[in-house]
């Protein structure tokens, strides 16, 4: 479990090799044991292969390639207002990532190009969307969380690597079209699932010191 969570980043090149459906329902299966609240069990998934991913892939990087800024947001990526240390941690991410795409910070394009490599799911072969129903308040969110988490270590423990993308919110409504989500759902994000392309540059984002982040009480 260790090697997993250690291993565990957001790849952002996926070789084509097909991911077995056997290796899928697996890991999904095993998910299913992930914590929720009450056992609500919230989550709604909707795995996207073959054909159905490929046009998916060609309406949403056709809007993206227009400069379409995407259809209104559900829910806020990030806090309006972000502050020390967490601007601090975004902006350093965000240029290891810039650098490791081959896109230059001060690129006029560059949302254009960021905009239409999500939307190719970075090549990979397997995109989950997950879903929640509207009635879901903050707590079955995080469980959701907990949920694509379990997911992405069983992934790891399989020889997969995988890539949350909260982008593929920006083009919902072209998601919900294809997948048939009905509106008493809300997507999530997107998760891209497959095997790492070889010969890419490998993205390691560093991670806070424990001391900044966690607090000991008592012996």
């Amino acid at each position: 479990m260790y090697e997993a969570v250690n291993t565990r980043r957001a790849v952002r090149a996926f070789s084509d090799e097909p991911v077995p459906r056997q290796i899928l329902e697996r890991v999904l299966a095993a998910a299913t044991r992930a914590p929720s609240s009450g056992n609500l069990q919230p989550w709604h998934v909707y795995v996207v292969t073959g054909e159905p991913l490929a046009e998916l892939k060609r309406r949403a990087t056709a809007r993206a390639r227009a400069g379409d800024a995407g259809d209104e947001r559900e829910y806020p990526m990030y806090p309006a207002e972000l502050t020390s240390p967490y601007l601090d941690r975004f902006s350093a991410a965000a240029a290891q990532r810039y650098q490791a795409l081959g896109i230059a910070r001060d690129d006029p394009d560059r949302p254009q190009k960021i905009a239409t490599l999500n939307a190719e799911a970075f090549g990979a072969p397997v995109v989950l969307f997950c879903y929640l129903d509207r009635t879901m308040g903050p707590g079955q969110w995080g469980d959701a969380g907990m949920y694509l988490q379990t997911v992405m270590l069983l992934l790891r423990a399989e020889g997969l690597h995988s890539c949350p993308q909260v982008m593929w919110t920006m083009y919902r409504t072209t998601v919900s079209r294809l997948v048939g989500a009905d509106d008493g759902l809300v997507l999530f994000c997107g998760l891209s699932v497959g095997f790492e392309r070889e010969g890419v540059p490998r993205l390691r984002t560093g991670r806070a010191d424990i001391r900044e982040t966690v607090s000991f009480i008592g012996t």
